[in-house]
């Protein structure tokens, strides 16, 4: 009786371990750059990311846009009163080497009651990793912002397009509406694949 207590405290301490919920995600956002490319100040919880396809971001690693094509679920500590922002940004458009057009915005929900983003105000409909061939490997940064309150956002709404993305900065839209710091956040990479041109196809480039 005693050694099966020892081996399930054991597996609860190894679980502990290995989750991504435990991820050190200022640490993570340095490591990668984030801080001070996107952001001043890093989140502290570990925004939980997972694709239809399986995929599920952590903390810097490795997708492919066929993996992240579809949209997302997204789930953090959220409060059910409380209203959110969610934003998906690549700052490395059109490469890392040369970020001429930083951030290029891929998803922008706001008025997000709790974790309900599809009950949210979606600023920017979602569409996945798209580097051009050649470009190497972008970053795509997930972000939660807590509101003040519910707000009435000025900008114009932007459907499955690539206009109006490029030059996004999310430090400045929080600025705007007064966000604050982001309270989680999560981010992958990728680079070119073969869903790539099919992806340009339907947003028309």
């Amino acid at each position: 009786m005693l050694r099966l207590c020892a081996l399930v405290l054991l597996g609860c301490v190894n679980n502990f371990i290995a989750s991504p919920l435990h991820s050190d995600v200022p640490k993570t956002f340095l490591e990668h750059e984030v801080v001070p490319d996107v952001l001043s100040v890093a989140p502290a919880e570990y925004l939980t990311v997972k694709f239809p396809s399986g995929a599920e971001v952590n903390g810097g690693n490795v997708l492919t846009p066929t993996l992240v094509k579809d949209l997302p679920s997204l789930s953090w500590n959220a409060n059910p009163d409380l209203f959110y922002t969610v934003v998906n940004t690549d700052p490395d458009a059109p490469s890392r080497a040369e970020p001429v057009w930083r951030e290029f915005a891929h998803w922008l929900v706001g008025n997000v009651p709790g974790d309900d983003i599809a009950s949210g105000d979606q600023l920017m409909q979602y569409f996945g990793a798209g580097p051009s061939l050649g470009s190497g490997l972008h970053r795509y940064v997930f972000l939660v912002y807590q509101q003040p309150a519910k707000l009435d956002f000025d900008e114009p709404r932007i459907n499955l397009t690539a206009a109006n993305r490029d030059y996004f900065s999310i430090a400045n839209f929080a600025k705007k509406y007064n966000l604050g710091d982001p309270i989680a956040g999560n981010l992958y990479q990728a680079e070119y694949d073969d869903y790539v041109p099919i992806l340009y196809e339907q947003l028309g480039i």
